[in-house]
């Protein structure tokens, strides 16, 4: 039995088979496409035809993508959404779409409309939803909004009115229609956990391309009667239909691709990880196996949301990171040839100095044609070393979380670049099969579910509340295509909120089991 795992990053598009023991059986890259599917497509038939498995044994293709990602900052491909707030008129002062970029709203079409509903910070019941103010409302957008985002005032504590427009919705509509409900993917703060709502709503044909190119990429190759999953940001993965309800959850799934890859490769469930491609190093950071998540608002897109991201940061840096000489100073990065390496690198043949041509002619790595740098000051190769350890150094700082030196797990095909000493750190672990930790992460990830919710312990008491929140995260984790009999709980995170009188605390549970 053998499993397929892909990964579309910013230059390579990697490909890898397993066997049943996780064994890497082969591994490819391609470059990366203008239109992802094709470098998906390339990379598939040549792992196939390199490995050459019975493809009738193939029973898993996992992808991790950066489809969702690219819509959202290149403004391209996204769904007409209709915004409908349960809270009016407690919110009116701060409209949806506030403090977005207005090109962003113009492709969205910016329909929205603020009506009956939500509750107080305590539960209590702020008003009513008015099925026939939301029954006219649908019939006014028919055939203008192409999917629908339902924010509800403190949806986060009781989210049944957000359930029973969803359920209106459906009976007009159909309920093959999307529908994405806040309570679902954000969690407290009104505008960013609406902002963030919004955007998994317009992302719909997006995830329905993907999905559906996907699984044609792989019957065209003869792989038939396979489970596919997309690969989720919390190192985890998703059956297709779950990807389609929560298509914003792909975002930023490769990094934690090739943390969870380099805990598998390394042994190792508690360190730092940095991944260095052909254009960005991202640095992250594993606890208990898995990528530890941000604790603060995200940007995407130049769009405020706080639903639930991985902690991570990237910096211009990589293998293909330019090297400049200007005012007698050196800069590396952060603009690179990507791709294109293999054209415009001296050691090809190129006429543009990288990141890699400095690592060829320091004898760090073994590519290319190590003559046509062997110009190149051997001085001032350290120096540009000194540069990126520089870099690597700044930017792990602010992962630490003490000054104690740490140690790190360096992957990606372009870790080639960076040195074997840097400020801050103790030890740097290379494993074995590196430069693909990202697909390899994408094919031994499990599967999660994640459940979020601010419960009131005086009223239902905590261990009744815990129990509750892990009922429901099960759901989650089985929805998305999980073994009911191999999920086990693997986090708990309570935070009492201070401004509450009857010990509110905001709960959040997640689990994880076997694929299906």
């Amino acid at each position: 039995m053998y499993r397929i795992g892909i990964d579309v990053g910013g230059t390579n598009t990697d490909a890898i088979i397993l066997d049943e023991h996780n064994r890497l059986i082969h591994s490819v890259k391609s470059p990366t496409t203008l239109d992802i599917k094709t470098g998906i497509v390339t990379s598939l038939r040549k792992v196939l035809m390199e490995a050459n498995v019975d493809k009738t044994k193939i029973t898993h293709a996992m992808l991790g993508t950066t489809q969702c990602t690219n819509a959202i900052v290149e403004r391209k491909k996204l769904a007409k959404v209709g915004v409908i707030r349960l809270g009016f008129p407690a919110t009116a002062s701060v409209p949806p779409y506030t403090a977005w970029p207005q090109d962003m709203v113009e492709k969205l079409t910016g329909n929205y409309a603020l009506v009956q509903g939500g509750y107080e910070y305590d539960g209590q019941l702020l008003s009513e939803v008015d099925e026939q103010e939301i029954n006219e409302l649908l019939t006014k957008w028919r055939d203008k909004v192409e999917a629908i985002a339902i924010i509800g005032v403190f949806s986060s504590i009781k989210n049944d009115q957000e359930l029973k427009v969803r359920d209106l919705i459906w009976e007009a509509y159909g309920e093959d229609y999307p529908v994405s409900c806040s309570s679902l993917i954000g969690s407290v703060g009104l505008i960013e956990r609406e902002n963030a709502t919004i955007l998994n709503a317009a992302l719909c044909h997006v995830i329905e391309t993907t999905t559906t190119g996907f699984a044609n990429a792989l019957e065209a190759e003869g792989i038939k009667d396979v489970e596919v999953y997309l690969c989720q940001n919390d190192g985890t993965l998703m059956s297709i239909e779950y990807a389609k309800q929560f298509p914003i959850l792909t975002i930023a799934c490769g990094p934690t691709n090739s943390i969870r890859g380099a805990s598998y490769l390394a042994n190792i469930k508690d360190t730092m990880v940095i991944d260095v491609g052909g254009t960005t190093s991202d640095i992250g950071v594993l606890q208990d196996g898995f990528p530890r998540e941000s604790s603060v608002a995200v940007e995407i897109g130049d769009i405020r949301t706080n639903f639930r991201m991985p902690d991570i940061i990237s910096v211009g840096l990589g293998g293909g990171s330019i090297v400049r000489v200007e005012g007698g100073k050196i800069t590396v990065g952060p603009d690179s040839v990507g791709y294109r390496i293999g054209e415009e690198a001296l050691i090809f043949g190129g006429s543009t100095m990288t990141a890699t041509d400095i690592a060829v002619r320091l004898g760090l790595a073994d590519m290319g044609d190590k003559s046509l740098v062997s110009h190149i000051d051997e001085e001032f190769a350290r120096q540009v070393q000194t540069v990126i350890s520089s870099i690597i150094a700044k930017a792990i700082d602010k992962m630490k979380t003490s000054s104690v030196d740490v140690q790190i797990v360096l992957v990606g095909g372009g870790s080639v670049i960076i040195p074997d000493e840097i400020p801050g750190v103790a030890d740097i672990v290379k494993v074995e099969n590196g430069g693909v930790a990202n697909a390899i992460g994408a094919s031994i990830s499990q599967i999660s579910g994640q459940y979020e919710q601010i419960y009131i312990y005086s009223r239902e008491p905590r261990e009744q509340s815990l129990k509750d929140a892990e009922e429901k995260a099960v759901k989650q984790a089985v929805i998305a295509g999980a073994d009911p009999a191999t999920i086990n709980l693997v986090e708990v995170e309570e935070t009492p909120l201070a401004y509450h009188p009857e010990n509110a605390t905001r709960l959040r549970v997640k689990v994880v089991g076997k694929m299906s």
